[in-house]
């Protein structure tokens, strides 16, 4: 009884942290799927003329400030959160426009980058005995601007 006891709490110790394991990297993933998607979708779709505030910030570094004058702010923070255009559906890791941060770089029509970062996300690291607050690093993801059907 008492070894069952002994390896039982260390099977199932090992079994919640690799739930919580794999939860982490799910989070991870949707970041790195979500920072893909609004830069895809900022390069492809929001394009225009002036097309915001440029930032040049080397690549690999977080950005110094994001753009809040751009066009289609809200609508590349809704693909990014959401999805679609709308912000209508379920916002899977509860991030916030806030965390959502749009860079371009000498941006146009087939020219430039447009750059989308997710900043400041928290995850909640929730195991029995241990509830930590995990601050994730900053993902970001760089699109070329492309032609979006319009003829220079």
């Amino acid at each position: 009884m008492i070894e069952f006891a002994v390896v039982a709490s260390i099977f199932f110790t090992m079994l919640l942290a690799i739930c919580a394991g794999s939860n982490l990297y799910f989070t991870h993933n949707a970041l790195v799927e979500a920072t893909r998607r609004g830069a895809r979708f900022a390069a492809t779709k929001a394009a225009s003329n002036p097309a915001g505030t440029i930032r040049n910030t080397p690549p690999g570094t977080p950005p110094a400030s994001c753009d809040s004058t751009g066009p289609s702010l809200t609508a590349i923070r809704n693909y990014t959160i959401y999805g679609n255009e709308a912000g209508t559906g379920t916002n899977v890791l509860g991030l916030q426009p806030a965390n959502i941060c749009v860079e371009y770089s000498g941006f146009g029509v087939g020219t430039g980058s447009v750059s989308v970062s997710i900043t400041g996300y928290t995850y909640s690291f929730i195991v029995p005995g241990i509830n930590r607050q995990i601050t994730m690093p900053a993902y970001r993801s760089t699109a070329v601007g492309e032609s979006v059907g319009t003829i220079p």
